[in-house]
């Protein structure tokens, strides 16, 4: 009976091509790996299709999913590549490391240190062989070789001098007492070779000469243990480096796997092609010429810098000298994407099983890499990816995220930036308890959410979400919710708020084809509620508080005109046309923003506006108060004033009228709603108003062609879809320019 251990490090590659030699060389009928105990039925998934690095095997307590551990693997990872090895000829596999099931309970003590441990053994080893840098010296001497059996050797005698006089911490103590157990077991159950695959740090650790079992039983006694289940998850090269947090992690996996697929001396130029195709992608100039230089650079930098071959350091410098554009290579091939997949009949909980189902239904596939996706919601592809992604985001599952603004008008239209990160899958898992398929699960969720809501608004977001999800049962019981405490809330503001947003969630449920009546209902009903609460409302209000008003106004405003309701015509009208009164108890920003409103609508027509503007910035009115009406009635937007002369010569000739201390007292207040308007809006007011006697503006010159306007007219009425009248008079320059 003989027994090797090969000390490796984690997601080396060279380590991973030793091992394979070793293995090779040995044949040994059961192979031992560090990994936890509990998990070993896991391995047996290794090397079957569909399971394909960088995945991880997550560990959570089955009680509280949020309490978990990640087991990661690179296909460069040596573990992997034994286990791998062992699978494809039935070589039994072993795992040896503590389980999970006491990892996970943590009373802390496995970060515990009794004395002082070297924090970085390669350091000290490196410093003793003259190199300052442990991370070259590691690559020179082990991963850019792959010696097989002897580097294990070279590796057990450097640790053995590293750890002499060492303390480790009670954590490592009872990792390593576990697998000295388990190796015991291997050798009483009878195996005559047996390979050990574990970190190079534990190789003097598991001799057993001098340690006993009872010491090591006696360490083990008595441990926390908790209810551990596992899955497989996809993982990713970016959180697989050092940057990540991960404690065994590399800073180059990207560069890790080319050396691993592409050990020789052709390696450096292989390379640098891949880097010389991502810069042409991406508009660089990178020519044969480039290549030969930078490879040769890489040759010549080596040799200068004494290694035995060149180095990430040495490729990424020719690289930068010779091409340019380091930073994208190292992001994309020295670090990259990468991301693993996971077979649906491997282990996962049922939401993430689920899950997986629904992307390939929608033919949307997880990828790390950040990505926008555009959706048409008119094809039955675009809304099922809209199902799918509004559903793990109500599930707190942000595997997409809306990108603001970029809805279209007609919201036929959905644009995300999606990017599949690891943390997902293990949401996956913390939000199995609300059910096992994707909508159980998201409904549950919104419901929960529903009910802990506190205001109207929270609640409209709850059931937009719902309906833009396809979550009908999501839908009846928050709706039924929003009624209630709509009916209860006595703040007419409160209901402002909400009518935009309800009115956004139908218009956009009518879109998608889903039934919103119940929520019409409520809509409908806070209207009338809004209608007959809105002028008191608007009584003896402050400064903060008309402004406030003036943004529900125009909310409202917008909320009816989206669903063409009849009351944005009947009682609305009726009521900004009281609003719009000019009175004591009645802020001049509301009385403003009320008579723009009623311009805008077309319920009012241009005499009727310029004879409300004439009263408001009388003589009699002080001129804050008229200067507030004038913001509320400009604010935003000046075309009004490019358009209507009339208008602007009732402003004009106001202003002019001013006393040099009225004109003080408005001019911050005229400053910003001036300030607000487009440039262009305000060089045409200035042409317009210092430009002589005012003339009507077109925008076109005052050569504008009747006839040949009116015929332009027709094609945009034509395109707008509004009936042609059978005479059409020639068009005003006004009409031209509206």
């Amino acid at each position: 009976m003989t027994v090797h251990v090969l000390g490796i490090r984690h997601h080396g590659p060279g380590s991973a091509r030793s091992v394979l030699a070793a293995l090779d060389q040995l044949r040994p009928d059961v192979v031992l790996v560090e990994f936890p105990a509990d998990a070993e039925a896991a391995l047996a998934w290794i090397g079957r299709p569909g399971l394909a690095a960088p995945v991880a095997l997550l560990g959570y307590v089955a009680a509280d999913p949020g309490r978990a551990v990640f087991s990661p693997f690179a296909s460069f990872s040596p573990e992997w590549r034994a286990v791998a090895w062992a699978n494809e000829r039935d070589v039994a596999v072993r795992a040896i490391d503590l389980p999970m099931a006491i990892t996970v309970a943590g009373d802390g003590a496995e970060a515990a240190v009794r004395g002082t441990a070297p924090p970085d053994p390669l350091r000290d080893l490196a410093a003793a062989a003259g190199d300052p840098d442990p991370e070259r010296w590691w690559e020179d001497v082990i991963e850019h070789r792959g010696d097989g059996a002897p580097a294990f050797d070279a590796v057990a005698e450097a640790m053995a001098a590293a750890r002499g006089g060492s303390v480790t911490s009670v954590g490592e103590e009872r990792r390593e007492a576990h697998m000295r157990r388990a190796l015991r077991r291997a050798v009483k159950d009878g195996f005559s070779t047996i390979v050990v695959v574990c970190g190079a740090w534990h190789v003097p650790a598991l001799d057993l000469e001098g340690r006993t079992a009872s010491s090591d039983a006696a360490t083990l006694r008595g441990l926390d243990k908790v209810k551990v289940d596992s899955a497989w998850v996809p993982w990713t090269h970016r959180r697989l480096t050092t940057a990540s947090g991960y404690r065994a992690g590399i800073d180059s996996p990207g560069w890790y796997r080319h050396v691993f697929d592409h050990p020789g001396a052709d390696g450096v130029a292989r390379f640098l092609v891949d880097a010389a195709r991502l810069l042409r992608e991406r508009g660089q100039s990178a020519s044969p010429d480039h290549l030969i230089a930078a490879t040769r650079l890489a040759e010549a930098l080596s040799t200068m810098r004494g290694r035995p071959r060149p180095g990430l350091a040495e490729v990424l410098d020719a690289a930068d000298s010779v091409m340019g554009g380091i930073d994208v290579v190292r992001a994309e091939l020295v670090v990259g994407d990468a991301l693993g997949s996971v077979p649906d009949d491997a282990p996962q909980v049922p939401l993430a099983r689920d899950v997986a189902r629904a992307q390939r239904s929608a033919r949307l596939r997880p990828v790390a890499a950040a990505k926008v996706v555009e959706l048409d919601l008119r094809t039955p592809t675009g809304l099922r990816r809209s199902h799918l992604l509004h559903r793990l985001f109500a599930l707190g599952v942000p595997w997409g995220v809306p990108e603001e603004g970029r809805r279209s008008s007609g919201t036929f239209r959905e644009t995300w930036r999606v990017a599949w990160e690891p943390e997902l899958s293990v949401r996956l898992v913390e939000r199995s308890g609300y059910g096992s398929t994707l909508v159980t699960a998201a409904t549950a969720r919104l419901v929960e959410r529903g009910r802990r809501a506190t205001g109207l608004v929270e609640i409209v977001g709850v059931v937009e979400l719902a309906l833009f999800s396809d979550l009908r049962d999501a839908v009846e019981p928050n709706v039924r919710r929003l009624a209630d405490r709509a009916a209860s809330d006595p703040d007419v503001g409160h209901l402002m708020d909400v009518v935009v947003p309800l009115a956004a969630a139908l218009r956009y449920g009518d879109v998608r084809r889903t039934d919103a009546t119940a929520l019409r209902e409520v809509f409908d009903g806070l209207v009338v509620r809004v209608l007959a609460g809105v002028v008191p409302a608007c009584t003896s209000l402050d400064d903060d508080a008309a402004a406030r008003m003036v943004e529900r106004l125009t909310g409202v405003q917008t909320a009816l005109a989206m669903l063409d309701h009849p009351e944005r015509h009947r009682g609305f009208g009726d009521v900004l046309e009281i609003l719009a009164e000019v009175r004591s108890l009645r802020h001049g920003l509301v009385a403003g923003r009320a008579t723009r409103l009623l311009h805008d609508s077309g319920r009012w027509g241009a005499d009727r506006v310029e004879r409300r503007l004439s009263q408001a910035l009388g003589p009699g009115i002080e001129a804050p108060v008229g200067a507030a009406f004038v913001e509320g009635f400009l604010a935003g937007s000046g075309t009004v004033l490019v358009h209507d002369l009339e208008l602007l010569g009732v402003v004009d000739r106001w202003l002019s009228s001013l006393t040099i201390d009225a004109f003080d007292a408005v001019v911050v207040l005229l400053r910003r709603t001036f300030g607000a308007f487009e440039p262009a809006e305000r060089r045409q007011i200035m042409g317009l108003s210092t430009g002589g006697p005012l003339r009507r503006a077109t925008g076109f010159g005052a050569d504008v062609d009747d006839a040949r306007a009116s015929a332009v007219l027709d094609t945009v009425r034509q395109l707008l879809g509004i009936p042609l009248v059978d005479a059409v008079e020639p068009a005003s320059p006004v009409e031209v320019g509206r």
